[in-house]
């Protein structure tokens, strides 16, 4: 019997050769085919893209071949692409949607299929669910062979570059970085982004230094993440070129990092809270700001301080995404480094990030730590943590009891608000928090903590975990 292919919040993953395999591939592009066509009988495109995994110029060889026997025009982009640009090439170039084939921060060992709906913006679940029943349609029908040839369509071939990179040039004040000489160090861990950031400085005579600029489908033997402990190179490359920022994205360049002129690694909260006090005050916009249930209610605070209205989302970026697409919001992001501004892309963008952290640095003339320092003289200290813990099947079922409960009381701390957003989030009177989410794939409950201080912090996250395995 075939196994069920499911798409979670950015979209299905498997393990090369385990559950993704070649036959795993057809059926899932056979379920979007099938959808596509279910909304546009005849003239339909798609773009097929990919990170630079392993085998992903076979499996999008697949992609194109399962499109154009369903009588769907594939849009083929050659080389590995960055999500983002997979993204803006959708808008861009008015196609039906884009399979994207990518499995982002995971392991070298996983690979995966992403799907964009037309307007750019990672498949909401309505739309999943019904790819997921089309490739269960497709298993269960008598006669599952490709179409016939003649309904075939040809391949064409697609360079999303181009567009993207001006696209960027709209969005980023490119001039403010070349006018205060800043040097920069850019770090792709061997994936999407080469070629993206580190060019558009390049073209404006920017200093730009970089790491891992090479494809390595190992991604140096760990997963493509750019979080702290795996960017010292990074942070080598910038001692060595003095260096004011640092600039990393993950494989598929949705996610970002980034460290300090000091070699501080700056956890995504605080550059989502940096970057919205940034934009309202050099863009002028005040039409709204998103985040999800788990990020740092520093932007809660930036949002009363700026009169702006606060849209909370569950986790996942297609929530954020619908705000972009309907101009709600300056900025909206994700404590796991997600984030998208008005008028671009319904997608994260680690590039984007990056280069607005680039131009915030270069106008206001001063590093990272000393902005947050400002912010928290102006709307208090905040100090975000996150955390899994890996459940035992009795403990789960006895927790996943618990998470219904409204609890008055947490530890001695009385619980102010009750919110369910996405799991359960316990906010507490002095404004601190802790948030419960269970994992939809595996036995591991996630655990976000906020407190005014780092001691505090501690303690609450200590208090945390005791509530789970009491």
């Amino acid at each position: 019997m075939a196994a069920q292919i499911k798409f979670g919040t950015s979209g299905w993953r498997a393990v090369v050769a385990e559950d993704f395999t070649f036959a795993n591939v057809r059926r899932a592009v056979t379920g979007i085919a099938r959808y596509v066509i279910s909304n546009k009988s005849s003239g339909a495109r798609v773009i097929v893209g990919r990170d630079p995994r392993f085998l992903g110029e076979t499996f999008c060889a697949i992609a194109a071949e399962v499109l154009a026997g369903h009588g769907i025009t594939p849009l083929v982009i050659a080389d590995a692409a960055p999500t983002p640009a997979i993204a803006y090439a959708v808008i861009h170039e008015q196609a039906d949607g884009a399979i994207n084939f990518t499995a982002s921060h995971n392991p070298p060992e996983y690979n995966g299929i992403k799907f964009s709906t037309p307007d750019g913006a990672p498949a909401l679940p309505d739309v999943t669910q019904r790819i997921e029943a089309e490739i269960v349609a497709f298993d269960q029908a008598a006669q599952n062979a490709p179409r016939a040839d003649e309904k075939a369509a040809a391949s064409q071939f697609l360079d999303p570059r181009g567009p993207y990179l001006a696209r960027l040039r709209e969005a980023v004040d490119l001039k403010v970085i070349q006018k205060a000489g800043l040097r920069v160090a850019f770090d792709p861990l061997w994936g999407a982004a080469r070629d993206y950031p580190d060019v558009l400085l390049r073209e404006l005579g920017v200093e730009v230094s970089t790491v891992h600029d090479y494809r390595d489908v190992l991604f140096g033997g760990h997963a493509p993440e750019p979080d702290g402990h795996l960017l010292e190179e990074l942070r080598g490359k910038m001692r060595e070129t003095r260096s004011h920022i640092g600039i990393s994205t993950d494989g598929d360049a949705d996610r970002f990092g980034i460290i300090d002129q000091d070699g501080t690694f700056f956890q995504p909260n605080y550059i989502i809270a940096l970057l919205f006090d940034y934009l309202v005050e050099t863009r002028g916009w005040k039409n709204g700001v998103a985040k999800s249930v788990a990020t740092t209610n520093m932007v809660n605070a930036l949002a009363r301080q700026h009169g702006i209205e606060l849209h909370e989302t569950p986790v996942g970026f297609k929530y954020i995404g619908e705000l972009i697409k309907q101009d709600k919001i300056v900025i909206g992001g994700e404590e796991s480094a997600g984030l998208s501004i008005r008028h671009h892309v319904p997608e994260k963008d680690g590039i984007l990030a990056g280069l607005l952290c680039c131009e915030m640095v270069a106008r206001r003339g001063t590093p990272m730590g000393q902005q947050l320092k400002k912010l928290f003289v102006e709307v208090g200290s905040f100090y975000p943590m996150r955390e899994n813990f890996h459940l035992t099947r009795e403990v789960k079922e006895k927790f996943t009891g618990k998470l219904q409960l409204e609890p008055q009381e947490f530890f001695g701390r009385r619980v102010s608000d009750v919110v369910r957003t996405d799991g359960l989030k316990l906010v507490f009177d002095d404004g601190s928090w802790v948030c419960y989410r269970l994992s939809g794939t595996e036995p591991v409950v996630r655990v976000y903590s906020e407190a005014a201080s780092e001691p505090e912090l501690q303690k609450l996250s200590a208090a945390a975990k005791q509530w789970i395995f009491e």
